[in-house]
């Protein structure tokens, strides 16, 4: 394994409609592009779920329906995102976090994903383990790294100072462990299937229940995935019987 320390990556964010990447969805993805230690590049967009938002994620977020109508789909997203990586490492805090969701995008648009990466909250829950926390926004607090919490531009720029902290402080005494330093990057390992478009009986019944309940759903029947339509048919059917 390579011992030195990794110090050009793709540091990645995102912010989701919830924490399941096979069942929830990206609404924001932020990525700083770094380069012996020097941020060189960053990107930014809003995604369009197709849903709308629960209220805790717009209070935590600070993100609306609003900001997100007319945004761009996965779909076109995710070339310019893939792009923007490239051949770089990821690094993020809960790294799996967010390449979960990217690779779940990838494999339902019959796109290939696979990266490997670093994770600053392993690093932190290793060699922090007295503090209160070892999420991002406690961190930076005990850093002193400026931070704006929950925008995905603002936590993969803190993501990144929060690395070199961390690889000031501790790669040396890390680097020490055989086979087993944080900080060199691993592949990343997430395994899920694609997801097939809503079949036409599960439309038909969507439709069906709403109608007869007088229901306004806050989703679009047509842009469902199967998974998803089924999940809703029995949360309907649980809700308002048939």
């Amino acid at each position: 394994m390579d011992r030195k320390l990794t110090e050009s990556y793709v540091c990645i964010d995102l912010e989701t409609t919830g924490l399941e990447a096979k069942r929830d969805r990206i609404i924001e993805i932020g990525a700083v592009q770094v380069e012996n230690n020097r941020i060189v590049r960053e990107w930014e967009t809003f995604v369009d779920p197709d849903r709308k938002l629960d209220e805790n994620i717009a209070a935590l977020t600070g993100i609306h329906d609003e900001q997100l109508c007319g945004a761009p789909q996965i779909a076109e997203v995710l070339p310019e995102v893939f792009a923007f990586i490239g051949d770089h490492v990821l690094l993020g805090h809960r790294v799996m976090f967010d390449y979960a969701f990217l690779k779940k995008a990838a494999v339902d648009n019959r796109m290939s994903f696979e990266k490997r990466g670093i994770d600053t909250l392993k690093i932190a829950r290793k060699y922090l383990p007295q503090l209160e926390s070892r999420g991002l926004e406690y961190l930076c607090r005990y850093y002193g790294i400026r931070h704006c919490a929950h925008r995905a531009l603002e936590d993969a720029r803190a993501t990144v100072l929060l690395y070199q902290k961390l690889a000031e402080q501790f790669y040396e005494k890390e680097a020490a462990v055989d086979d087993q330093n944080l900080f060199c990057p691993r592949p990343l390992c997430y395994h899920v299937k694609r997801d097939t478009p809503v079949t036409i009986p599960q439309k038909e019944q969507l439709y069906k229940l709403a109608d007869k309940h007088k229901l306004v759903l806050e989703y679009d029947i047509e842009k469902l995935t199967r998974s998803e339509a089924s999940r809703q048919i029995d949360r309907l059917l649980a809700e308002y019987g048939r």
